[in-house]
């Protein structure tokens, strides 16, 4: 888990290029989801942190996003009723 404030522009970009970073989270919601995704967009920085894989993410105790992972989401939510 990376937080975005650590990197610069540049390094973000080369990361995502060479798929060292593949997903975004909200580290105050405990959110996370693609890095396309129109939600994750907007939060501030400072709240955004970075992972290099879904697993990591969950590890991380993360939730998938409703809006852009929503298959994902809904596995989650299905397992979390389930305990």
């Amino acid at each position: 888990m990376i937080p975005h404030a650590q990197l610069s522009d540049t390094e973000l970009r080369s990361k995502i290029r060479r798929q060292q970073i593949c997903f975004g989270g909200n580290k105050r919601l405990k959110i996370y989801g693609l890095l396309s995704c129109t939600s994750g967009k907007r939060m501030k920085q400072e709240n955004r942190v970075l992972f290099i894989s879904e697993k990591e993410a969950l590890e991380n105790g993360y939730r998938p996003c409703g809006h852009c992972m929503s298959a994902q989401y809904k596995s989650w939510k299905d397992y979390k009723k389930a305990i």
